[in-house]
């Protein structure tokens, strides 16, 4: 990363699933989650891209594992801060219902002698992402670290993430799949819509369909409801190996609504480990008053 022009260090973790584009332009740190496949570690992004670990994932006979940042990962992006001019930083991770990036992050502000702020975003994907651009925002309009964590915080309580995966396998496996986990059992082949609740931080089970189009059907219908009409609109479209579907999404939504800031990303190699190929889903939040 170049100097970095604020007095404030914003942070994340891997799975914000961010754009390179957004990190750059906002100065966005990011701390690396872990990929374990067999003797094999990875860090997120950085040692293995998302095409050559989704090139690999079908054709491997072990399930690759994933494992949270360290204190010292956290520490020394924190450090690295400091050199390129930061006194303060915040923090905002994935829900700690689904990682242990919150802790490490939180054992980390302690190692430092800069405040830290440490945010449990009860999301996960561009539902984390959403609310570290948020802070990043409030920070360029000149607000403090408070200011920046009330951002955080008003788009926590409006974002919507609702998916679909392809099998359940990938969640049942990675054991995180929260309160879906009654569609386990007879329900694997499902093509299930669920939805990350930032009350709980953890995966729910919404409707239960049996065909692909019916759940990319109701994935894009729940999310609008969610809407309920609002405008300011702040989406994206998410998609493990499913490009062109998740594109057909998008351009449903910017046709159908006014979207002022749409993106469309592929999700982590750590987030699609638990959710399989074949994902599709939609996250954002209306801005309110």
């Amino acid at each position: 990363m170049s100097k970095q022009p604020y007095r404030i260090a914003l942070i994340t973790d891997s799975t914000s699933d961010l754009p390179q584009n957004l990190r750059d332009e906002y100065c966005i740190y990011v701390a690396p989650l872990y990929l374990l496949w067999g003797n094999e570690q990875y860090r997120d992004g950085v040692d293995i891209t998302a095409e050559e670990f989704y090139e690999r994932l079908p054709r491997s006979t072990i399930h690759p594992t994933t494992s949270q940042p360290t204190p010292g990962d956290f520490m020394n992006l924190l450090e690295q801060a400091k050199r390129d001019g930061a006194e303060e930083a915040v923090i905002i991770t994935i829900s700690d219902k689904l990682s242990g990036t919150y802790d490490s992050a939180l054992q980390a502000a302690e190692m430092v002698d800069i405040p830290v702020h440490v945010f449990d975003s009860r999301s996960v994907s561009m539902g984390l992402g959403f609310q570290v651009l948020a802070a990043a925002r409030a920070r360029d309009a000149g607000g403090d670290a408070q200011a920046m964590l009330a951002a955080a915080e008003k788009v926590r309580q409006h974002i919507n993430i609702i998916f679909t995966v392809d099998t359940l396998e990938y969640l049942h496996r990675g054991g995180r799949i929260g309160g879906a986990a009654k569609l386990i059992g007879t329900a694997l082949q499902l093509k299930p819509q669920l939805i990350m609740s930032a009350e709980s931080g953890v995966i729910e089970a919404g409707a239960k369909v049996r065909t692909r189009k019916k759940a990319l059907e109701s994935v894009f219908t729940a999310f609008v409801e969610k809407l309920n009409g609002h405008r300011n609109l702040h989406i994206t479209v998410l998609h493990v190996c499913a490009q062109e579907e998740a594109e057909q999404l998008a351009k449903r939504l910017q046709d159908q609504y006014h979207v002022d800031e749409l993106i469309i990303t592929s999700t982590s190699p750590v987030i699609g480990a638990h959710a399989g190929p074949g994902t599709v889903g939609v996250v954002g939040y209306a801005e309110v008053e």
